[in-house]
């Protein structure tokens, strides 16, 4: 069976790429599958950060419907496969967001339903100006309640319940204006700009990023003083660490850091 995530490397950044265009790079069950798979394979290899981006005209097109509809043939009219279905997915959206890597989503068509949830668990998104975003599930009586948790930790409440409430497809301009994607790159230049910043930030200390990766979730819906004293704790812990030490005697020093 052909892989539908292709994995490629180039020295500490991995490129991921979704490479089902028949079914518009939907998220079914093998690449839910595959992608869980390279991610957690990830983790344990010399990697700083992941870039997910897809062939063709659709980035993903969400969950793959047929393969849904197929399983109400099951004895429980497809159940256990929905539940084991979302449980997969969810599994792989939390793979993303709390990654140790830096994940950054390179979108050139549409991202819809699942796709868009994909787009708004990366650490960071960018988008050529033909990409367009969706929840439509409302469209179909099917409500994008998964891809809401995502989308609903991107962006203002309003901004996401327009999304969800009309299924509406909006594009790059309007994700970059609500905060869905960090910005607009011309099509012809996407791939070049992601790879760009992602070497950018593999040449940073890994093990800070590591650090602020989870100083940013655990403190972001805190209060104002809790939030300052689980930040205060993590940056004493940070400073303990031998990426700061190297760090900060580089800068006294006036050379670039080694990071061990």
């Amino acid at each position: 069976m052909t892989a539908l995530v292709q994995s490629q490397q180039r020295g500490t950044v991995l490129r991921l790429t979704l490479n089902d265009e028949t079914s518009r790079n939907s998220l079914s069950e093998q690449m839910m599958a595959e992608l869980l798979a390279s991610l957690r394979q990830a983790q344990n290899q010399n990697i700083s950060v992941v870039i997910v981006g897809a062939v063709g005209p659709a980035f993903s097109s969400g969950h793959n419907l047929k393969e849904l509809e197929a399983r109400r043939q099951d004895a429980d009219h497809g159940q256990a496969y929905f539940e084991s279905i979302f449980a997969t997915c969810s599994a792989l959206m939390l793979a993303i967001a709390s990654h140790r890597c830096v994940t950054i989503a390179e979108i050139d068509g549409l991202a819809s339903a699942a796709g868009c949830q994909l787009v708004a668990s990366c650490d960071l998104a960018y988008a050529s100006s033909r990409a367009t975003f969706c929840t439509p599930g409302v469209n179909i009586g099917l409500f994008c309640s998964t891809p809401m948790v995502a989308l609903s930790r991107s962006v203002h409440r309003k901004h996401a319940m327009e999304m969800l409430l009309t299924g509406d497809v909006f594009d790059s301009c309007h994700a970059k204006s609500i905060g869905l994607i960090n910005d607009v790159i011309e099509q012809n230049q996407l791939n070049q700009h992601v790879s760009a910043l992602a070497e950018k930030i593999s040449s940073k200390s890994q093990s800070a990023i590591a650090f602020g990766k989870r100083a940013f979730d655990d403190q972001i819906n805190l209060s104002l003083a809790d939030a300052y004293i689980s930040t205060s704790k993590i940056m004493a812990e940070n400073l303990l660490h031998p990426c700061a030490a190297e760090g900060i005697a580089a800068v006294l020093h006036k050379r670039h850091p080694q990071w061990p």
